[in-house]
């Protein structure tokens, strides 16, 4: 669907607009924008809101043996394609939502006086309450504050009984929107690897504060420079561990899912004296937005390589984990992520690239991409997951958006870790 050339800048006035104005001169702005194309909809009796229902990133089970066959549905007659002005409004619709405006109201119909800017979800997740995990005897989950001049966050720690004084790696984990510390930890099975490779995992927890949804705010500007915004706030947890446990400080990650992926490029793009390398499940390229009209629409089409969006030289290495099926990050982002990736590094103009197909018994088949040096040292891994969406690849269902059928991102970025550090 291609929109007039005009529309993103419609969208950027519609922002400004919610900035200053409200809601309501945002939509206007956008109405007018319609108009302005001739793509303005016609009148029509309001609706209601349509629900927003979740994504089944998993096909439905096989019938069971013995089941009696259902009668075959009428055939349905083929979906016409939208009109152009279907399809402008639709994105125009999309990126109100998006704001956290409901479908469906018009010029005059806000009345949000608690209406907010966060309320934009950036990989929108609708995280359940999670239960405690049982931990084995000896282990602790503790929960941590840092402080700084730009602002607060807490954490939640995980020191596994395996650990007796001795230096271990550091894992930072970066959560998506609306979910949690607990939730992530539960869903990516982090622990339970700390567990098995001796390792602390740091948990930081966004505020509602912050963003309503618990976003971490990857398309802000502030929060793409080092030693400000939510940068800072990570980096200073991470070190705040580093000082108060014996870590090995070549061996300190950070990895994220969604906007927390988006985050954790920017973490270890901003920090490479602290991190060794980053893993990306469903993220986005360093600074692939710098506004939410630009978030969404790198979110939906894709972050394009571009010679003025260049990661600072002395990258470290990246794996990148996408499912070929995400509707919500446009697995475009996974293309030019890795891209940015390994041309940040160091001998990465020449770096050598070589793929391989495999597949999860029952499961997902994927495309594995290695990118290293001449000297075989290794710059960066792409996880393609054929038919897998937005979700962390082969987590566990006691935590949100995850696919067990999938490879186990947790495990594969844990030894890509160790082959860097």
């Amino acid at each position: 669907m291609k929109l007039p050339l005009n529309m993103l800048a419609h969208m950027r006035a519609a922002t400004r607009n919610l900035m200053g104005q409200g809601p309501a001169a945002a939509t206007e702005a956008i109405q007018q924008a319609l108009a302005a194309a001739g793509l303005a909809p016609q009148a029509a009796a309001p609706q209601p809101p349509p629900p927003q229902p979740m994504r089944d990133i998993n096909p439905p089970p096989a019938p069971a043996a013995g089941a009696q066959p259902q009668a075959a549905a009428a055939p349905e007659t083929p979906a016409a394609p939208p009109t152009p002005a279907q399809a402008a409004q639709d994105f125009a619709q999309d990126f109100m939502a998006r704001l956290g405006v409901p479908v469906g109201l018009g010029q005059h119909g806000f009345d949000m006086p608690s209406f907010e800017l966060p309320n934009f979800h950036p990989p929108g997740f609708n995280a359940p309450a999670t239960a405690p995990a049982d931990m084995p005897a000896g282990a602790q989950f503790i929960d941590g504050v840092y402080r700084n001049h730009a602002g607060t966050r807490s954490y939640k720690l995980y020191i596994p009984s395996s650990y007796h004084g001795q230096a271990m790696p550091l894992i930072v984990m970066l959560h998506g929107c609306t979910q949690n510390p607990d939730d992530f930890a539960a869903g990516t099975q982090m622990n339970a690897l700390a567990e098995e490779k001796e390792c602390f995992v740091v948990y930081p927890a966004q505020t509602q504060g912050a963003n309503s949804s618990r976003c971490w705010n990857w398309f802000n500007a502030i929060d793409q420079q080092r030693d400000q915004g939510e940068p800072s706030l990570i980096a200073g947890i991470a070190q705040q561990v580093i000082d108060e446990y014996p870590v090995n400080e070549r061996a300190v990650f950070v990895a994220g899912l969604s906007a927390g992926g988006a985050m954790a490029v920017i973490v270890g793009t901003l920090y490479p004296d602290v991190f060794s390398a980053v893993g990306v499940h469903s993220g986005l390229p360093f600074a692939s937005a710098q506004d939410l009209p630009s978030a969404l629409a790198a979110m939906k089409g894709g972050a394009m390589p571009n010679a003025q969006r260049q990661a600072p030289a002395g990258g470290v290495p990246i794996i990148v984990f996408h499912g070929d099926r995400d509707t919500t990050v446009n697995p475009r982002n996974g293309d030019e992520l890795i891209a940015q990736g390994v041309r940040s590094q160091a001998g990465g103009k020449a770096a050598r690239a070589d793929s391989i197909d495999g597949s999860v018994p029952n499961g997902h088949r994927y495309t594995r991409t290695t990118h290293r040096q001449a000297d075989g040292s290794p710059l960066g891994e792409h996880w393609v997951i054929h038919g897998a969406g937005h979700a962390w690849s082969g987590g566990s269902g006691s935590g949100s958006y995850t696919d067990g059928k999938g490879p186990d991102a947790s495990r594969e970025m844990l030894r890509f870790f160790k082959t860097v550090s």
